[in-house]
């Protein structure tokens, strides 16, 4: 089947949005990259460039392909205007209900009606964001996972009111970047996160009960379980604030108090222990290559 190039707009340019950039733009797609602050966005084309670095040490792309695929990113401010452009828009802002719907809501408004607009979220209901537009039929969950640019998997979720051909359609496009899509319904936290964070917060509350330490906990998990990370390392990479807010969407989804997070996850969130954005969580990560635990918890 040929090649459909397409002009994708990436609302956010953190580290899922730079990686979700990065990753289109690599297979021929046009990006623009949006985001309110300039200055997100200078060092957003910065850690596309140092990660393209990577792949060209690694010899899986070239210092040609390098400046091609950068030239395949446009950063802009003008959301207005990149609505008007875009042919599929995938916000990737924090996983905040009130900032999402503020998006969609602009995104309903200046995208043209056949645009499909997806959503990066990894907890929040593709139902409830749906309603939040005219479209509910053009509203769709793609859920990357991080490292965006490595990780093959997008869980693709479906709200109530989602059209079988917008799913075929973004189906179609995570193929064409390399992707694997797999398909899940409409609950809180799909299937990714409904099963890993209860796993995450039953491994901090091991911690906090304590049944074992922080390097025992991860070392059991990758040595006994074949995990590449450990629960608690994993935790501090996804962001302790994070997994909290996801650990809260299962738990109000549900009403079901095996969901309930873990009071020293609570705890370390409150004190601004956040994990690696924040270098200290369960461990020091002021120097990434040689992780120590961050023994101030014991």
């Amino acid at each position: 089947m040929e090649y459909t190039k397409k002009q994708l707009l990436i609302i956010g340019s953190g580290t899922m949005g730079n990686g979700i950039a990065h990753s289109f733009a690599q297979y021929q797609n046009s990006v623009l990259l949006f985001d309110t602050n300039s200055v997100a966005l200078s060092k957003s084309i910065q850690q596309i460039s140092a990660n393209l670095e990577r792949q060209i040490t690694k010899g899986s792309i070239s210092a040609s392909d390098k400046e091609t695929i950068l030239s395949n990113i446009t950063p802009t401010q003008d959301l207005e205007e990149a609505c008007k452009q875009c042919d599929i828009a995938i916000e990737a802002v924090p996983e905040s209900i009130e900032i999402k719907k503020e998006v969609f809501q602009l995104l309903d408004r200046y995208c043209r009606p056949e645009v499909i607009l997806a959503s990066n979220t990894s907890s929040i209901s593709i139902t409830k964001l749906g309603g939040f537009t005219k479209r509910p039929d053009k509203v769709i969950g793609m859920h990357f996972m991080n490292p965006v640019p490595i990780m093959t998997l997008v869980e693709i979720i479906a709200g109530l009111k989602t059209s079988q051909a917008t799913i075929n359609t973004i189906q179609e496009l995570s193929t064409q970047i390399h992707k694997i899509p797999v398909c899940t319904k409409d609950y809180p936290g799909f299937i990714s996160n409904r099963i890993l964070m209860p796993m995450i917060n039953e491994a901090i509350y091991s911690y906090y009960e304590g049944v074992a330490g922080i390097s025992e906990i991860d070392q059991i998990m990758k040595l006994g379980m074949a995990h590449p990370m450990g629960p608690l390392q994993l935790a501090d990479y996804i962001g302790l604030d994070v997994c909290l807010n996801i650990m809260n969407v299962l738990y109000d989804g549900f009403k079901n108090p095996k969901y309930a997070p873990c009071p020293l996850l609570i705890n370390m969130v409150q004190a601004g222990l956040l994990g690696s954005k924040s270098h200290m969580g369960f461990y020091d990560w002021t120097e990434p290559k040689n992780l120590k635990v961050n023994y101030t918890l014991k």
